[in-house]
């Protein structure tokens, strides 16, 4: 599948994932796209934990508030920043767009294997989650759980949601502008 194939096809999956475990191998590529991710004077600063073991995931899936993705994967990926990130240029820090550029590669990766995930990131900061599972994987002092990636084999096939055309979201030369 080529890339464009892969961002037409990717999706957001909140489904149940069959009970057919992820290969690590599979879950290795994933991850190694997310470390080819762009980042910020390339300070490479996000990190992963990645989780095949069943009772761990279990652990996870039984959280409170848990989409139906999250109660059934298989394997987890955990996007790992810094509490309080290193500036790296004039003061600023790019920590959040490192792991979301990271996140994106992973996604279409995911889609390229035919494999199914979705980005749960509000979910983590409520009710206490982000640390249960930092705590769970054994963070050290000072990282957290900043996106968490549960991947698997989708149980069903879902419709892809619409995207506006790209006359409402982008333009030439001028914002808003119609040619």
């Amino acid at each position: 599948m080529d890339v464009f194939e892969a961002i037409a096809r990717r999706q957001s999956y909140r489904g149940a994932f069959l009970e057919d475990p992820v290969p690590r191998e599979e879950l290795r590529r994933i991850v190694e796209a997310g470390l080819k991710a762009p980042s910020g004077r390339n300070a490479q600063t996000t990190e992963f934990v990645i989780v095949d073991d069943p009772e761990l995931a279990g652990k996870i899936a039984s959280l409170p508030g848990a989409n139906r993705a999250v109660q059934t994967a298989r394997a987890f990926i955990a996007c790992i920043v810094d509490e309080k990130p290193e500036p790296v240029y004039e003061g600023f820090s790019f920590q959040v767009e490192d792991c979301a550029a990271a996140v994106e590669n992973m996604l279409l990766a995911i889609t390229a294997l035919g494999l199914a995930s979705v980005w749960v990131d509000g979910w983590l900061r409520v009710g206490g989650r982000a640390e249960e599972i930092g705590r769970l994987l054994g963070l050290p002092s000072g990282k957290r759980v900043r996106v968490l990636l549960p991947v698997g084999v989708p149980e069903e096939t879902q419709p892809a949601r619409e995207k506006k055309p790209f006359a409402e979201r982008a333009w030439f030369n001028r914002y808003g502008r119609k040619d």
